[in-house]
C-alpha cells in the first residue's frame, strides 16, 4: 500500500497554528480537533499542544489498533479535523481508507520518517517505530514542526533522549540478548539496544502460527537460553503460555504500546511509565546487572 503525505499550504499552517494558540477556550468543533490514529501519536500530540487543542485518539483504551473498525463518528472526525496524524503502510487499513475521502491535511508519520532516514533506518515493513525512543523523538520533532511548536517538541525530545540513556545503561551488561515476543513488534527496540527478537507470530498479531512454527519456536527458545516468553497486554497470552510451558521457561509482559488498557489509564500510566516498566521486565529476563 502506498503511504501518503498531504503537505500543508502556508494558509493551512497558519490556520492550524491559530487553533493551537487560541483553542484553550473552545471545545472540539469542526476544524479544532487533531485526530490521531492510536496512543503514541495521541500522547505526542497532547504533550505538544498542552491541552490547547482537542486531541482525539481513534483507538479506544483496551483496543488493538491493527484491525480497528471506524465508527461513523470516527469517520466524521477524520473528515472534519484540522489535522490527522497516522501511520501508513497498512498499519490501520480502516483509517487509510477513510483518509481517501478527506480533503484536509494529514501526515503519514511513518512515511515521512522513512523518507528522512532514506528507508534504511529500521526493520523492513515494521511500523512500531515509537518503541525506539530515539526514533520516537524524531516523530515528535516532525509533529512539532507541523503544529508550529518546535520548542515543545524539543522539550519532549529531551525527555526521550533521557529515556534512551536509561535503556542504554540498563541493557549494557546482560547475560542474554534474545527476547521472545508475542509478535514482531520490537524490531526497532531490539536493533537500538543490541538485542535479538524471536517473535512467536509475524508483524500482524492476528497471524496464526502452525504446529510446525510452534515446534520451531520452542526449539529456538531452548537453544537461545532465553528464560522468558513475553506476552502483551492487548493480546491473548495463550500462545506465549504454550510456548513457555513447552520450553520450560517463564512468561512476563512486554508492552508494544499500541494502546493503554482502561486500568492503565485509570492509574495514570503514560508512554514513559510503560517504557520504564518494559525496561524492568527486559532487565530481569535478560539477566542484566547495573
Amino acid at each position: 500500500m502506498v503511504s501518503r503525505i498531504v503537505l500543508f499550504s502556508t494558509a493551512l499552517v497558519l490556520a492550524l497554528c491559530a487553533v493551537v494558540a487560541a483553542g484553550c477556550g473552545g471545545g472540539s468543533g469542526n476544524g479544532k480537533t487533531i485526530v490521531t490514529a492510536f496512543y503514541p501519536l495521541a500522547f505526542a500530540a497532547e504533550q505538544l499542544t498542552g491541552g490547547a487543542v482537542d486531541v482525539r485518539n481513534l483507538t479506544p483504551a483496551g483496543a488493538e489498533p491493527h484491525d480497528l473498525e471506524l465508527t461513523p463518528g470516527d469517520v466524521r472526525a477524520v473528515h472534519d479535523a484540522a489535522q490527522v496524524f497516522y501511520l501508513g503502510d497498512g498499519f490501520m487499513p480502516g483509517l487509510e481508507s477513510a483518509l481517501k475521502e478527506r480533503s484536509g491535511p494529514s501526515v503519514d508519520i511513518l512515511a515521512e520518517l522513512r523518507r528522512q532516514e532514506g528507508n534504511g533506518g529500521g526493520p523492513p515493513h515494521d511500523p512500531h517505530v515509537w518503541l525506539d525512543p530515539v526514533r520516537f523523538a524524531a516523530m515528535v520533532r516532525l509533529m512539532g514542526s507541523v503544529l508550529g511548536d518546535e520548542a515543545a517538541a524539543a522539550r519532549l525530545a529531551r525527555r526521550l533522549a533521557a529515556l534512551d540513556g536509561e535503556y542504554r545503561r540498563g541493557l549494557a551488561h546482560c547475560a542474554r540478548h534474545t527476547i521472545v515476543t508475542s509478535h514482531a513488534a520490537f524490531g526497532y527496540l531490539a536493533r537500538r539496544y543490541g538485542l535479538e527478537q524471536v517473535p512467536l507470530e509475524g508483524l500482524s498479531p492476528e497471524a496464526e502460527p502452525s504446529a510446525r512454527d510452534i515446534a520451531h519456536v520452542v526449539d529456538v527458545v531452548r537453544g537461545s537460553g532465553a528464560t522468558t516468553v513475553f506476552a502483551e497486554t492487548l493480546l491473548s497470552p495463550k500462545l506465549a503460555q504454550t510456548i513457555a510451558r513447552e520450553a520450560g521457561v517463564e512468561t512476563a509482559v512486554l508492552n508494544p504500546l499500541e494502546g493503554l488498557t482502561d486500568t492503565q489509564v485509570a492509574a495514570g500510566a503514560d508512554y514513559f511509565s510503560v517504557m520504564r516498566s518494559n525496561l524492568v521486565a527486559l532487565r530481569k529476563a535478560l539477566g542484566c546487572t547495573s
